[in-house]
Order: structure tokens, then sequence, then C-alpha cells
């Protein structure tokens, strides 16, 4: 993700390509919240003219994990896409792949692998003090 030097050091991101890895994680989020959002909805859906009573009903408890798990998986697929926008204004401001604690650069292996990232490597363990 980061441009290499004759001396192999990494530098800073380069805009056009963090834009492009930004846009299509956005996408792939997009994506993963509709198909989600179609899950809780058939689930919510198929549940509605049955009166479920999670106690007595064995089909019951399933249903509810059913549901809570597929609004846990939205949720974290919302938080993406809302970090991944975060992410996009960093770039456009020009602090994209500096760490938010301790203001050094993010490594360009952390943020290829997590393109999102806000803080180094150091700071997100809670190893620097």
């Amino acid at each position: 993700m980061g441009d290499s030097s004759e001396d192999g050091v990494c530098g800073p991101p380069v805009p056009a390509v963090v834009h492009e890895r930004l846009a299509a994680d956005r996408a792939a989020a997009l994506a993963q919240i509709a198909g989600l959002s179609r899950d809780f909805a058939e689930i919510v859906e198929a549940n509605a003219g049955v009166a479920v009573d999670d106690e007595h009903d064995p089909e019951g408890s399933s249903t509810a994990f059913e549901r809570a798990q597929v609004a846990s998986l939205l949720a974290q697929a919302r938080d993406r896409l809302t970090d991944l926008d975060e992410a996009r204004e960093r770039l456009e401001r020009g602090d994209y792949g500096w760490c938010e604690m301790c203001a050094g650069p993010i490594p360009a292996e952390r943020l290829e692998a997590r393109p999102a990232a806000r803080t180094c490597v150091l700071c997100a363990a809670g190893r620097r003090h």
C-alpha cells in the first residue's frame, strides 16, 4: 500500500490506492448490510404470525438466538461502514495513516490488513505509555 524506495523503506500510503481500497471495502460492507438486513427481516417475518413463548416453545429460543445473532452481525457491519467512512475523511484531511493516540505512523502492513485502523500496533495493544 505504501511506496517502496530503493532502500526498501515504505513511505506513506498512496492516497489514490487507499481511496480505492476504502471504496471497495465500503461497497462490501454495504452489500453485507443489505444481506443481513434481508436475513433479519425474513426472521422477523417468519415469526410475526407465531406467538413465540421462548420458555415453552422448543423453537423459540433458537429463533431468538438467530435473531440476536443476525442483529449483532448487522451492528458490526454498520460499525465497519462508519469506520471506513471516517477513514476516508482522514484521508481527505491528510491525516490518514497516523496514530490517533501517539501521533506516530501506522505501519503499512497494519493499514493493508485494517484500512480503517486509527492506531498503531503498540497503541492498539495498549503497550505504549
